[in-house]
């Protein structure tokens, strides 16, 4: 997730997925989005987003892309340099500036285009494993997973992920796992993994229960709750469930991102980065409305620590704190080139669509 799954926020996951569980970290844990095109071209923000903790491992590069020719020479980077040890290729972002220009989630309408793509990632990834998350289709009239989980698999990648909603419908309403379903029933050499809607172990158990698929990604659930993949562990692994944090434990695994966004951002740009996290942390613990202002304003670490020490550490995690997280919107017409859907099988690259995310 963008602007969320930077090297700080893995290496908390990691972190308490192994202090939860007692065993190493067994989740995969995807940095965030960079493109192609900026990879390529150095750009020093994207550099800096693609950094990975030492003992990270393995490590995981997401790529968005919409030419081949950047494709294959992104990927080709990341093996001879040794950048990363999967690469991730997402077809899924929903947000209008991309699919106005043909990215994103409006790409794989064009089935010869992203045919393309995904044979130059593959080629050019060696023994890398490449994998492709992507979302039902543009809209209810224009569905495009079936035809891109084929596609994907027919050139050699190692698994696909599903976000079980249209572009149109963006984060809102509700994911419709029957879709996963069909998409695992129609691609059955590689793995199907699920996305959508789970904000909990329970919610990743129903998931693989009704849809059969073999395993699940989690984007939003996990905002505020980076012991999540502990759970998840536990529920797939059939083990006991870790005891929910209480309100002090809380607070130590927000001081430890703290320190951990302070060391890859710098103090100043890690503390404000820190700020968008506040809520989902403190969401439904009852601390009141001038200590979630001072939360929300948090400049350093000391001014944190004194915020910290105002809490009542033995508070139990709230009931209310589970259920949906992060954003959720409304529904809307899908932003999309002129005649974009006139001809699925033009091959033409969308002009300027990587050029509106470079640097990540």
């Amino acid at each position: 997730m963008a602007g969320i799954t930077n090297v700080a926020f893995r290496q908390l996951c990691r972190e308490q997925e192994t202090a939860r569980t007692g065993q190493d970290a067994a989740g995969l844990y995807v940095c965030e989005m960079v493109t192609a095109r900026a990879l390529v071209e150095r750009h020093p923000d994207t550099l800096h987003m693609t950094t990975f903790a030492p003992d990270e491992s393995p490590r995981s590069l997401q790529l968005y892309t919409v030419d081949p020719e950047t494709t294959a020479r992104a990927v080709r980077m990341i093996v001879e340099e040794d950048l990363a040890d999967h690469v991730d290729m997402n077809f899924g972002c929903p947000v209008p500036k991309v699919t106005r220009k043909g990215g994103g989630a409006a790409l794989p309408y064009k089935r010869e285009l992203f045919t393309r793509i995904v044979r130059a990632a593959v080629q050019n990834a060696g023994a890398l494993p490449v994998t492709v998350k992507m979302r039902v289709g543009i809209d209810a009239e224009h569905h495009t997973f079936l035809d891109a989980g084929r596609i994907a698999a027919a050139e050699g990648v190692s698994a696909v992920a599903l976000h079980a909603r249209t572009a149109a419908q963006r984060y809102s309403g509700t994911a419709d796992w029957s879709q996963i379903a069909r998409l695992k029933e129609h691609v059955t050499d590689i793995p199907v993994l699920g996305n959508g809607d789970v904000f909990d172990a329970a919610d990743a158990v129903a998931m693989m229960a009704r849809t059969g698929c073999d395993g699940v990604v989690v984007g939003r659930g996990c905002l505020g709750r980076p012991w999540l993949f502990a759970e998840l562990a536990a529920a797939l692994g059939g083990t006991p469930a870790p005891v929910p944090p209480t309100l002090g434990e809380v607070a130590v695994v927000l001081r430890r991102h703290a320190e951990l966004l302070a060391a890859h951002h710098g103090p100043d740009k890690g503390l404000r980065d820190l700020r968008k996290h506040m809520a989902w942390y403190l969401r439904g613990f009852p601390i009141g409305s001038e200590l979630r202002q001072g939360f929300a304003l948090v400049s350093t670490l000391d001014d944190l620590d004194a915020l910290l020490a105002r809490l009542d550490a033995d508070v139990p995690f709230p009931a209310d704190a589970e259920g949906p997280r992060g954003r959720q919107g409304s529904p809307g017409t899908v932003a999309l080139p002129e005649g974009w859907l006139d001809d699925p099988q033009d091959a033409t690259v969308p002009h300027g669509a990587d050029v509106l995310t470079s640097g990540g």
